[in-house]
């Protein structure tokens, strides 16, 4: 091949290369895009039906906050209505020159004085010949009319005031007056001069709008959002409208690129100093789902700290279930923000004195309302916090002496023994019962397994953990609990005052599930309590101030953590709340180790006597059935020290514990209630099939 004919095949090549027409160009961000169900879908839709309409809640609150308004402005008014009166009857001479002198204007055509006198100085005789005649036109009719009027008002008001008896003149001649003082007296009233005054005051917010926060942006000295500012003033965006949410306003925005809502986050101070707010009203938070520069603003209408806190829910009535959420707190709009305790341990964390002690004591109390729950709360702090839980605790302890953490050790010992066995009773159960090998909420119920809901809460647990002697075996069977105990029943809630890797070991602070940390002085304590990393997704609970007591961040209940005010309980109300737990588990029979006894709680970690086996030993083979009444004389008197005083009534709720239901027991020519013989057998048998699976009584 020659070097011509080399180079004619190149150039016959290139030539169709550029003459394809199969090879046109397509446009990527083309305007004629394909249609597609995607472009009829709106990216956020705005509720129907408004959110106070939709909580029986907030429709409560709203209802109860318009009767309260209704009746202050409506007490305010009633009692300043002598006053209003009095302004009314000074004001009404003006009222009535002003009424005069209306009428003497509209008659005699005043209004078009103005354009009779242009007309004058324009020197247009045509126009104002016009404008006369008009006014002589209208003139002798209004005088027509207002003669009539008068004539005729003045004919029926004295006919009316004829036909009056005295009395009724009287009457009419109070009501004609109230009416022109009230009359006379608002034409007369001076502009600027309200009759009524105030009855609600407002706090003269300012609304939230995109150019104060735009404003307040700039001067927090980013460099990513200051220089992007300065080349173009709408580098800010507003993804969606500023909305007034809860007692505030919500503003979603997009961050310049390469400015992060972290960042904001950090200068937090500066930015409320930005929005001429109190700091306590200024709640920025990240979105990092969406992308790092996401932020989403919420300045509330008054400072959260200085709000009084909403009451708990459950301080008066209900029930809970720890397979459930319960109250546990109110974001910064106000709304509930519930907590669900089983298949979860959690880890609080804060400087002193900013509430972790009362939320660990809430959740105390939460699981205190559920009959079935068994708990294990450790004051180490010694000054007795968790003292009106005593009446529902299975152990309890206050202080970290030698004996209290003895008493602590072998209850977590028996703790983990108790893990043990309960997942050898999982291993063992049918798919059909226990599909996920996991405790449900139906196994929980079952008294046979004794599967029920256990929960270990330890206040200040770097006393356990830097325990010279015993902290090595204390974390290990703590980190066990954590890790395993979930999913067996067994919830460990473990808080601290100083947070850092002695205090809380990382085999608890990184398999934590529910995390809620209050205020922090550092990066490391945050990451340790939220988890690591959250620091740098702005979830910064340094951002708090020291008057934002109860406030925190709670991670691990939803898809991302929120910011959460807990409900505040003092002692009294701690109390009567222990009250409504101790009677339902009198009622449900639970009530077990030192809330039964204390002294022998404290003697020894576990009860000693099966009422199982006890009832057995009393009820003799010959006798298929047996009245509880009979039952409860027998019991006193194989073990009086376990059994003295007991009833028929507490025979049946102990024996309830395993299933056990009564039967009608015909003997004697009387029908009480009873249990048969087999039903105990049958429940020992039960309860033997899984080792050391007996209920504690």
């Amino acid at each position: 091949m020659t070097a011509e004919s080399t180079n004619g095949d190149w150039d016959a090549a290139l030539a169709d290369l550029l003459t394809d027409d199969d090879t046109s160009a397509t446009l990527v961000d083309s305007a004629d895009l394909p249609s597609g169900g995607w472009q009829s879908r709106p990216a956020q839709r705005a509720p129907i039906i408004p959110p106070w309409l939709r909580s029986r809640a907030a429709f409560t609150d709203t209802m109860a906050w318009a009767a309260k308004y209704a009746a202050h402005t409506t007490g305010y008014h009633t009692v300043r209505t002598p006053l209003y009166l009095g302004k009314l009857a000074l004001y009404t001479p003006v009222g009535v020159g002003r009424a005069v002198r209306g009428g003497w204007r509209w008659v005699l055509d005043r209004e078009g004085h103005q354009l009779r006198l242009g007309a004058v100085h324009q020197n247009d005789p045509a126009e104002y010949r016009k404008l006369s005649m008009q006014r002589d036109s209208r003139v002798r009719f209004r005088a027509w009319l207002a003669g009539i009027g008068a004539l005729v008002v003045s004919c029926a008001g004295g006919v009316g005031w004829a036909s009056l008896t005295d009395g009724e003149q009287t009457l009419a001649t109070i009501a004609g007056g109230f009416v022109a003082v009230v009359v006379f007296g608002l034409v007369g009233r001076p502009g600027d001069r309200p009759i009524a005054g105030t009855a609600i005051v407002s706090s003269q917010v300012a609304r939230l709008d995109s150019d104060s926060i735009v404003h307040a942006l700039s001067v927090l000295g980013l460099a990513a959002i200051t220089a992007r500012l300065a080349k173009n003033p709408q580098a800010i965006r507003f993804p969606a409208p500023i909305v007034r949410d809860g007692e505030g306003w919500r503003a979603t925005i997009d961050l310049p690129g390469g400015a992060t809502a972290e960042q904001v986050i950090e200068r937090r101070l500066a930015l409320a100093s930005g929005l001429a707010r109190p700091v306590g009203c200024v709640w920025p938070e990240a979105e990092p789902s969406v992308h790092p520069g996401r932020l989403i603003l919420w300045v509330g209408d008054r400072e959260m700290a200085a709000t009084k806190p909403a009451p708990w829910p459950l301080v008066k009535a209900g029930a809970v279930d720890l397979f459930r959420p319960f109250p546990f707190g109110t974001d910064p709009r106000g709304r509930q923000v519930g907590v669900t305790l089983m298949f979860a341990s959690a880890a609080i964390g804060a400087i002193p004195r900013m509430g972790k002690t009362f939320a660990l004591r809430l959740m105390l109390l939460a699981a205190a309302l559920d009959p079935r729950a068994e708990l294990h709360p450790y004051d180490l702090k010694g000054t007795g916090d968790f003292g009106a839980l005593q009446p529902v605790a299975h152990r309890y302890r206050s202080g970290d002496d030698d004996d209290d953490i003895a008493y602590a050790l072998a209850d977590m010992r028996d703790l983990q023994a108790e893990l043990r066995r309960r997942a050898k009773v999982i291993r063992e159960l049918p798919r059909e019962l226990c599909p996920e090998s996991k405790v449900t909420p139906e196994l929980a119920s079952l008294p046979a397994y004794r599967l029920h809901p256990v929960m270990v809460a330890v206040d200040e647990c770097q006393r356990w953990f830097e325990h010279p002697e015993h902290g090595d075996e204390l974390t290990a069977i703590c980190e066990d609990l954590v890790r395993r105990g979930p999913a067996l029943g067994i919830t460990a809630v473990f808080a601290t005052q100083r947070v850092d890797a002695k205090s809380l070991p990382t085999g608890i602070s990184s398999n934590a599930v529910l995390r809620f940390c209050l205020k922090v002085m550092g990066h490391v304590a945050n990451d340790m309590v939220l988890g690591t990393g959250s620091y740098k997704a702005g979830i910064q609970a340094t951002m708090f101030a020291r008057s934002d007591r109860g406030i925190g961040y709670l991670a691990g209940e939803g898809d991302d953590p929120q910011i959460v005010r807990t409900y505040y309980l003092d002692g009294p109300a701690a109390e009567q709340v222990v009250a409504r737990a101790r009677a339902a588990r009198e009622a449900a029979g639970t009530v077990t180790g030192h809330a039964l006894d204390p002294a022998a709680s404290s003697e020894r970690p576990r009860d000693e006597h099966r009422v199982l086996d006890d009832v057995l030993a009393v009820v003799p083979a010959t006798e298929p059935k047996v009245w509880c009444e009979t039952l409860a004389e027998r019991l006193a008197d194989h073990r009086p020290d376990a059994y003295a005083g007991w009833t028929g009534e507490q025979v049946t709720k102990a024996l309830g514990r395993y299933g056990i239901k009564t039967v009608q027991v015909f003997r004697n020519g009387q029908n009480r209630r009873g249990i048969e013989r087999t039903a105990i057998a049958n429940a020992i048998t039960q309860r033997d099939r899984f080792q050391g699976g007996k209920p504690v009584d």
